[in-house]
């Protein structure tokens, strides 16, 4: 989470941008992604340099030795004029130039883009600013995208908002991704459900790297993500190639529309949807609509993920509370379709104040395997209270937080049986969800213990109230007293 130094050092830097004459927020977002991806390259090249120093081993850097100029920690040293010819001339079409195939998703996407900083002085003070800012220890900017495109909706600018990190990162940690999967976002924005998941696998299954298969499918067919924006596209390239993966697969999509074809493709799927669209009937495909017949994107997404995924494929989608217990026929439909023909393990109730300060709604996570044939007995239900962050507009960091539970738990489920409707997470058994019109809401099946509240009777109430009245008065007399008025 953004917050304090950090904060005001990207405010100035967007000041800098707006005061310069680049006042759309998607392109202030590109053009500082640029420069955040130069100053990128240029700190994994040093990595590489030093870990081929301490281990003796000969390096064969990105950058020419003829051209080290070009690196961020070179010519952020230079002279205005000459830092904003170098960029904008030799440092840019360098960037553009990397990956020549044309066929990788970074290639794609870096083709039509512009260098737009308009002077020297202005590139001066970015480059001072983001080389002020520590990003160690960080997904490749992801929370400063986060923070950024946060703009972009108080702007009132395509509406874009992401998911927070730590809720994405708790997602990918309840599924658990393996070097095997396939896996995709089919509304991925900046990609951050895909960074995730490989920082997930760089950590738990390291030997991959080891096995030249498997090393090849991590770098070329394990990671999908479609968008419709080529901004986002960008930003989401640039953001899996600096977190070390070389050609994953992002497209220009649209997901809901008869162009997108993929059937039983997947192995894994991540999804934060649009839950506000509503699309006509001919923009989207036909085989979506069997399943449920509706306008709205939070459910056709659901048909989607289910097309797309292969028998025994999993997924982890952030819905709206309606999609749990909304009463249309669209609705009760894809919660049939999820409860009975396949295999629904949890709802994880979240708080409205998730996904403030851009959205107040309140969601949920659904998680179901694909299967075809039902599977559905029991479901596990969790009612989140708490996020680690204060649930207004402010998200400040709090003590409170259940998802370590929620993870330690729901990987622990044989444990689960015993617990009680009143605690936070419990079992329902699908054959109450099914009497219930499969209503998937919490609180349908949560029960709420009342403690019983004893009161003291009115008349010892009313005496204790004449009591304080004769010790304010006797008050008042005494002061009276000491102002002479009596």
């Amino acid at each position: 989470m953004i917050t304090g130094e950090l904060k005001n050092k990207i405010d100035k830097i967007w000041e800098t941008f707006w005061t310069g004459g680049i006042t759309n927020p998607l392109e202030v977002i590109e053009q500082f992604t640029y420069l955040l991806f130069i100053k990128g390259l240029d700190d994994i090249e040093t990595t590489k340099e030093q870990e081929a120093v301490f281990l003796g081993l000969p390096h064969e850097g990105m950058f020419p030795s003829d051209k080290q100029y070009l690196r961020w920690s070179k010519f952020k040293n230079m002279e205005a004029t000459e830092m904003h010819s170098i960029v904008m001339n030799e440092v840019f079409p360098f960037i553009k130039s990397l990956h020549q195939d044309g066929d990788s998703a970074y290639a794609k996407y870096m083709g039509d883009a512009i260098f737009k900083v308009p002077t020297p002085q202005m590139l001066s003070k970015i480059v001072d600013g983001i080389d002020s800012i520590n990003m160690e220890n960080r997904d490749a900017k992801g929370d400063l995208y986060e923070y950024l495109l946060s703009k972009v909706a108080t702007a009132g600018t395509n509406g874009q908002f992401r998911t927070p990190r730590h809720i994405i990162e708790m997602m990918v940690k309840l599924m658990k991704p393996t070097p095997s999967d396939v896996i995709v976002d089919p509304a991925m924005g900046s990609a951050g459900f895909l960074v995730a998941a490989q920082e997930y696998l760089r950590q738990h299954e390291a030997d991959l790297f080891l096995n030249a298969g498997l090393k090849e499918h991590f770098n070329n067919h394990m990671f999908h993500g479609f968008d419709m924006d080529r901004t986002m596209l960008r930003i989401g390239a640039m953001n899996m190639l600096l977190h070390g993966v070389d050609n994953p697969n992002i497209l220009y999509k649209d997901s809901l529309s008869e162009q997108n074809t993929d059937k039983e493709k997947y192995t894994l799927v991540f999804a934060n949807p649009p839950f506000k669209g509503s699309l006509d009937y001919d923009a989207v495909s036909d085989d979506l609509l069997k399943v449920a017949k509706t306008k709205k994107t939070e459910l056709l997404f659901l048909a989607l993920i289910l097309r797309s995924l292969k028998v025994g494929g999993r997924s982890a989608t952030i819905v709206p509370d309606g999609v749990l217990f909304g009463s249309s026929k669209a609705h009760k439909e894809i919660r049939k379709e999820i409860v009975d023909n396949n295999k629904l393990e949890a709802v994880i109730s979240m708080p409205s104040g998730v996904f403030k300060p851009y959205a107040g709604v309140s969601t949920a996570i659904l998680i179901f395997t694909k299967t075809g044939a039902g599977g559905t007995d029991k479901v596990w239900f969790y009612d989140m209270k708490a996020d680690g962050y204060s649930l207004d507009d402010k998200r400040q960091e709090v003590e409170a937080n259940d998802i370590p539970d929620i993870i330690e738990r729901f990987s622990n489920l044989e444990a689960e049986g015993d617990r009680k409707r009143t605690e936070q997470s419990f079992f329902v058994d699908v054959k109450e969800i099914v009497e219930n019109g499969y209503d998937l809401s919490i609180n349908k099946y949560k029960e709420i213990e009342y403690e019983e509240v004893e009161y003291a009777h009115p008349s010892e109430i009313l005496l204790k109230i004449r009591e304080l009245e004769m010790d304010i008065a006797a008050g008042i007399e005494e002061i009276a007293e000491m102002l002479g008025e009596v």
